[in-house]
């Protein structure tokens, strides 16, 4: 038996109406609901059941909406699409608008057959939508069936959230806290890898050598890469053994990871060098091996290199797909609101005269130690080194910090040789831009080495516990002060600290201190990654719940474990720095937290305080900070600073400390010849990563791409699929005429309320199973918010949001069966009389189907696609002067200036649905001019990989569904009413 039905056409079958889709065979039919998702997908036997073909009917001319009527039944329509017809297959399902830059590494990657891409973006510009972007689209293509992100155990929960909440990809997270039970679900010899499609893997976790095993031979077809900087170690690595080892068992795995020439491969990092070029160049061989070496001295190798590498600042973005660059007008510029400036004030505190008392005789212990360890041999000398920083860090942290390590053994004091006190130590002073170790970085350190040191220590730790509160600790003092400004102002600060104590006392110390509508809470590393998220989420939601007073704030005191990854732009806008640290560029991750896109503030305010007379901040500040800021002055860009830069300052700044202790410290440290040689070589070092950081935006500067490419099809999905605000706009006006109460607030914010109570009993039905029976039976609010992460009982105003699809289906249904019960917003006819056309002017809304056939490296796939536009035209049917698209659209926005009478409008329908027949060839036109645009555009995504255009094909269904009819007559004189209605 041959196929009677097309892929495409439709059918009519269990009492509704059907597209074909291509995996039907001709036994069976496999079907999709007219209008419904790939949820409701069916086989129907045609052996067995009644299936007929079916025809789309036209509007009835009796069944009349008003001026909204076709803008709401096009977005009804479009919010019910999950794959649009053009190359882009999944931006109807997500439930994100991406930037239009971040459109870029998209389509990079569709032009490779297996994609392999470095993409170094700076800090807030949106790394994971862009990498989120590239793995819906290849899964949603089939040219990949499974997806690993590998990341710190730290940012897995963020990883997860955002996958779910953004791209509806469900990942696992394999961690070291879930592989026991995850494997208890393994059937005998399975691969925890093979049996989860999706999963999210902790980079710690996978370098043990079961799991690595497990995973090198069960690794998906996909694999995406966090902070891939941390996975490379340069060639030449002598300091931090420990991190370096930790690089080189990651480096390994992924370098046999990217043996596999057909597994996609994406690695983010904003520092893909850090000023290491072997480092870059260990990178750049796991995206394609011949990059390692290639020539970037030459043209021809950084056009190589462009194809696999997109690297861009803020200042490349924040203005974009402007005439400046290259494109004929601004109609399609996008400013995206990264805060134009970060406001900055180092802000001093002095010593209490307590405090300077305890800090000179720890001073005068750790100069006692250093020197007696020194005479014992090398292995002393390095644990004393390391237990006397611990000492000095934690004495200016705060006296919890202080207390806590002066009782602590030090961890370096286990060593049994120099090399290995170290590799124990090290961590202590290290606030390594590339550290991978945060997690367990804020404890406190310990200071004792031995039981013979225990009394002395003892009794600075009574001491240090003494000075706890703000009459003896200034600096606590200054904080409270600077917070109040803060919180004055309208901001909602974060306090980062140093250690685990500092921020708990802080957390104690300031409650009840900063006014009673101040809500304050600590986030540590004693905390998993998951409490630490959920407590910054209850932190923020007792906050909103006083929103309605203009003094309701909220603190958050937090350690480094915040400081890399975690998205807090939502809920925090400043920065203070309680302590210092030691290498500028955490200092930058910090900032990094709130100042990125998504920051409604245009200013974010940063204080750092330091302390001017406790013989190590003031040199820190002023040898380190000073030319770090001279270099982001200067090239206009943020230069990590290299680790061992800014360990030998800081080592500098010790010794000085203990052989002249704090007032000696008072004068600068370039002064001294015994360290002049050593400064010198540390300028010289960090000038020439400046310089290698500055040649390098100019060098590897995004070029593969141009603007005007990405702006075609920009405008091509915001024609298809249409943008946020119309997903807002359409749900409030389709629940006020459906009878919900709605509360909108107007504040600029663009969430809103709803209660469905008075809603029609279909509509009630739908939401209760979307967002909770009780809720809609007892007639509770329900919150509309425009952010994608909602909670249950919430819904989220992206097209993608159950609930939103629930009002559309409702929509939609309605206006198709004019024997709905209850109010129908929309309706597929209007008549409207307006000042907006001089002449009668008809708009049709129109959806056309499309079968596709996509070449790819797995083999063809056979799609059934759909797609709503709106065409126009002027005058009577059978002489129609037929409008282009803008001016087509520009018709939904025309408001009624006059009353029409209702004989009249039936009349004028009458006569546009009896002229259909005369605009079939125009749209049977239309509809293949539309084909060879969307071929075209498949054609130009992924103009650079022939074997994947050859093949492809896009064939539009006839006949095109005509759903809606709206005239719009132009406002006539009164005298000549009468006449028009006769």
């Amino acid at each position: 038996m041959s196929l009677t039905y097309t892929a495409g056409s439709l059918v009519a079958a269990r009492g509704r109406e059907w597209v074909v889709l291509p995996e039907s065979a001709s036994d069976m039919l496999v079907l999709r609901p007219l209008g419904g998702s790939e949820d409701d997908i069916a086989a129907v036997f045609p052996a067995f059941e009644d299936v007929r073909p079916a025809e789309f009917a036209a509007p009835s001319p009796t069944d009349l909406g008003d001026q909204r009527a076709a803008g709401l039944l096009r977005t009804a329509l479009r919010i019910g699409f999950r794959s649009g017809a053009g190359p882009f297959r999944s931006l109807a399902s997500i439930a994100v608008e991406p930037r239009a830059y971040q459109l870029v590494p998209l389509l990079m990657a569709l032009r490779q057959r297996t994609v392999r891409l470095l993409v170094s973006d700076d800090v807030g510009i949106g790394k994971t939508i862009e990498a989120g972007l590239i793995a819906k689209e290849l899964l949603a293509q089939g040219e990949a069936t499974r997806l690993a992100v590998l990341c710190s155990p730290s940012l897995a929960e963020q990883w997860q959230g955002e996958l779910r909440e953004k791209f509806g990809i469900d990942a696992e997270l394999v961690l070291a806290s879930t592989v026991t039970r995850l494997e208890r679900g393994l059937e005998l010899g399975q691969s925890l890898f093979d049996k989860h499609p999706y999963t999210i893997i902790s980079t710690d976790f996978i370098k043990s050598t079961r799991h690595r095993e497990d995973f090198v031979r069960n690794c998906p077809d996909l694999v995406i890469v966090d902070e891939a900087h941390s996975c490379v170690a340069a060639d030449d690595a002598g300091q931090g053994a420990a991190s370096s080892s930790s690089n080189q068992l990651r480096y390994e795995l992924l370098r046999r990871i990217s043996a596999d020439a057909d597994r996609h491969l994406l690695l983010l990092t904003a520092t893909p060098h850090s000023g290491k070029e072997s480092a870059f160049r260990n990178l750049l061989g796991l995206v394609r091996p011949e990059l390692a070496t290639v020539n970037l001295e030459t043209p021809a190798g950084r056009a190589q290199l462009a194809e696999y590498f997109v690297a861009r600042k803020r200042a490349d973005v924040r203005t974009y797909l402007t005439k400046e660059d290259g494109l004929s007008d601004d109609s399609l510029a996008e400013r995206t609101a990264f805060p134009s400036d970060r406001w900055t004030k180092d802000e001093p505190y002095k010593l209490s005269p307590a405090y300077r008392a305890l800090l000179d005789d720890a001073i005068a212990y750790a100069r006692d130690r250093v020197q007696a360890a020194g005479e014992q041999g090398r292995r002393e000398a390095r644990v004393a080194w390391w237990s006397v920083i611990a000492l000095l860090r934690s004495m200016v942290s705060s006296p919890a910090a202080a207390a806590q390590t002066l009782k602590t053994r030090s961890e370096s004091a286990a060593a049994r040789t120099a090399q290995e006190a170290d590799v124990l130590g090290a961590p202590v002073a290290a606030d390594s831009a590339e550290n991978d170790r945060l997690e367990g970085m804020d404890v406190a350190p310990g200071a004792a080495e031995s039981e013979e040191a225990g009394a002395r220590l003892l009794e600075l730790s009574q001491r240090a516990a003494e000075l706890v509160g703000p009459a003896e600790d200034a600096k606590l003092k200054a904080l409270t002060k600077h917070l109040k400004s803060l919180i004055a102002e309208g901001y909602h600060p974060i306090v980062f600290c140093r250690y685990i104590p500092t921020a708990e006392y802080l957390a104690t110390q300031l409650d009840g201190k900063l006014g009673k509508k101040t809500k304050i809470a600590a986030v540590t590393g004693t905390l998993s990654p998951q409490q630490r998220l959920e407590r910054i989420e209850q932190l923020a939601a007792e906050s909103a719940e006083e929103a309605g007073d203009p003094a309701a704030r909220r603190v958050l005191i937090a350690t480094d474990c915040l400081s890399e990854g975690v998205n807090l732009q939502h809920h925090f806008d400043a920065v203070v720095h309680y302590d210092l640290a030691w290498n500028p560029t955490r200092h930058d991750q910090r900032e990094g937290r709130v100042d990125r896109y998504g920051q409604k503030r245009d200013q974010v305010r940063v204080i750092t305080m330091f302390g001017e007379d406790n013989g190590i901040d003031g040199k820190v500040l002023e040898v380190l900070f000073a030319k770090h800021r001279q270099i982001k002055k200067d090239l206009g860009i943020s230069v990590s600073v290299p680790d061992e830069t800014a360990s030998g300052v800081t080592d500098a700044v010790v010794e000085w400390l203990l052989l002249h202790g704090r007032q000696g410290s008072q004068e600068s440290l370039f002064e001294l010849d015994s360290h002049q040689e050593s400064f010198d070589r540390i300028e010289r070092e960090w000038s020439s990563a400046a310089e290698r950081e500055k040649t390098s935006q100019s060098k590897y500067a995004q070029r593969s791409i141009h603007p005007e490419e990405v702006a075609r099809e920009v405008a091509a999905v915001r024609a298809a699929l249409g943008g946020a605000d119309e997903v807002r706009d359409f749900a409030l006006e389709a629940l006020r005429d459906l009878e919900a109460v709605v509360r909108d607030p107007r504040d600029g914010g663009g969430d809103f309320t709803a209660q469905a109570g008075g809603a029609p009993a279909g509509l009630r039905d739908a939401l209760a199973a979307t967002l909770g029976g009780r809720l809609i039976e007892e007639d509770r609010e329900i919150p509309f918010r425009t952010t994608p992460a909602v909670g249950r009982g919430e819904a989220a105003l992206v097209r993608t949001d159950p609930a939103i699809g629930a009002i559309a289906s409702y929509v939609l249904d309605s206006a198709l069966d004019a024997n709905t019960p209850g109010p129908r917003p929309a309706r597929r006819c209007g008549v409207v009389t307006t000042d907006a056309v001089t002449i009668r002017t008809t708009l049709l809304l129109v959806r056309y189907r499309f079968h596709l056939t996509l070449p790819s490296r797995t083999g063809e796939r056979q799609l059934v696609a759909e797609d709503a536009r709106l065409l126009a035209y002027e005058g009577m049917p059978s002489r129609a002067r037929w409008l282009d698209d803008e001016a087509a659209a520009a018709l939904l926005a025309a408001r009624a200036s006059a009353n029409t009478h209702e004989q009249l409008a039936r009349n004028q329908i009458g006569r546009a649905l009896d002229g259909l027949p005369d605009l079939a060839g125009r749209l049977t036109e239309y509809g293949t001019s539309l084909a060879a645009e969307l071929d075209g555009s498949h054609r130009r995504v992924r103009k650079a990989n022939e074997e994947i255009v050859r093949g492809l094909k896009v064939v539009p269904q006839e006949p095109a569904d005509v759903l809606g009819v709206y005239v719009y007559l132009p406002q006539q004189p009164a005298s000549t009413v009468s006449g028009a209605e006769a």
